[in-house]
């Protein structure tokens, strides 16, 4: 079952004037269950004008603070994001799952790292998180930060970052790029770009010696940064991240328009849940397993629907399906029959999916 706890929101604030920072004041009895390590996320649900609402927000804060904090930026017409920003106050409850994800990797006190960290906007979450936890958790580790913005007022926790950059002086590098203003260094003008990235490379970041890379923000900027850096010689498996995606590829649209004309009505599905088996089956109402699910009945974990949070993955115990798009898993957790459920299209007459992963 999705576990969601009520828990008060013990403060709010404006980092930025479209960025709300959540603090939750987590009781004494689920402090073990909401345990974390950085770069997981929360999922919040919250009744809004009658509609069940649900949304993951990475903590920026790191489980060595032992504080649960998650920064919300203000979306056009984000249902969510806008009640979060212009009507969510301090002392009200909310529900909230324990945390969950795969983003990071793990703390080792003797670890003498160099981690590269690329971040945009609201990218910066997760991000930060990390970046506290490797810094004071790996006293031999460094951090270089390459952090894009639209301006300079518009910088998530930039005074916490440089406060940062104080306490860890000569192991933590942070380099702004603004995309809405000019500079005198014309480096830090703009996205990242060939011409940008070359001088990286060259200036700034020695590929032999990078031990692990971390990405966070639009498609478009993780997918090019993280082919620039492979083509410049880092190893794929070096390479973690996250993605905020803004638009569908040309692959996805025509994958999704095949799956569309596939007819999954009739398919009998069971479908595991704390070691319990739920059984249904789907009509030509629904063309994925969550939505299928939720409508007979079932209560799963479910956050974006949208393939990026991996708040509904499970495993295929039998049967076949198809996603129809991923933004989440990882090849090997594809290959263990990992699937995202908001996402799977069933491609048999019987499909049984277990969520205790």
């Amino acid at each position: 079952m999705a576990e969601f706890h009520k828990v008060q929101l013990q403060d709010i604030y404006k980092e930025t004037d479209d960025t709300s920072v959540l603090t939750f004041a987590i009781p004494e009895e689920l402090k073990s269950d909401f345990g974390f390590h950085q770069g997981q996320h929360l999922t919040l649900r919250q009744m809004i004008n009658g509609e069940d609402l649900r949304r993951s927000y990475s903590l920026c804060s790191s489980p060595l603070e032992n504080k649960w904090c998650v920064a919300v930026k203000q979306i056009p017409g984000g249902k969510f994001s806008t009640y979060v920003n212009k009507d969510l106050k301090k002392g009200e409850m909310l529900d909230i799952m324990p945390p969950s994800g795969t983003f990071g990797v793990d703390v080792r006190p003797d670890a003498e790292k160099n981690y590269l960290f690329f971040a945009a906007g609201s990218g910066i979450t997760p991000v930060l998180s990390m970046i506290k936890t490797h810094l004071a958790a790996e006293p031999k580790s460094t951090c270089k930060l390459f952090y894009v913005n639209k301006t300079a007022k518009s910088i998530i926790f930039k005074e916490e970052l440089e406060q940062l950059r104080n306490t860890y002086f000569g192991r933590l590098e942070i380099y702004y790029f603004l995309t809405k203003e000019k500079r005198d260094i014309d480096l830090f003008n703009g996205r990242f770009d060939d011409e940008k990235m070359k001088v990286l490379t060259k200036t700034f970041i020695d590929i032999p010696d990078t031990n692990e890379v971390f990405l966070c923000g639009p498609e478009q900027m993780v997918k090019y940064v993280s082919d620039y850096l492979i083509e410049a010689g880092l190893p794929k498996e070096l390479i973690h991240f996250e993605l905020f995606v803004s638009g569908l590829s040309e692959e996805d649209i025509k994958r999704q328009e095949r799956l569309a004309k596939q007819n999954v009505e009739g398919v009998e599905v069971t479908v595991i849940d704390g070691g319990k088996e739920f059984l249904f089956t789907m009509t030509k109402d629904y063309d994925n397993i969550l939505d299928a699910a939720l409508n007979a009945g079932a209560d799963l974990p479910f956050a974006c629907k949208g393939g990026v949070c991996s708040t509904c993955k499970c495993r295929i115990v039998e049967g076949d399906v198809e996603m129809k798009v991923n933004y989440a898993l990882e090849a090997d957790e594809v290959a263990q029959n990992l699937v995202l459920s908001c996402q799977a299209v069933p491609t048999t007459e019987k499909v049984v999916v277990d969520f205790d992963v």
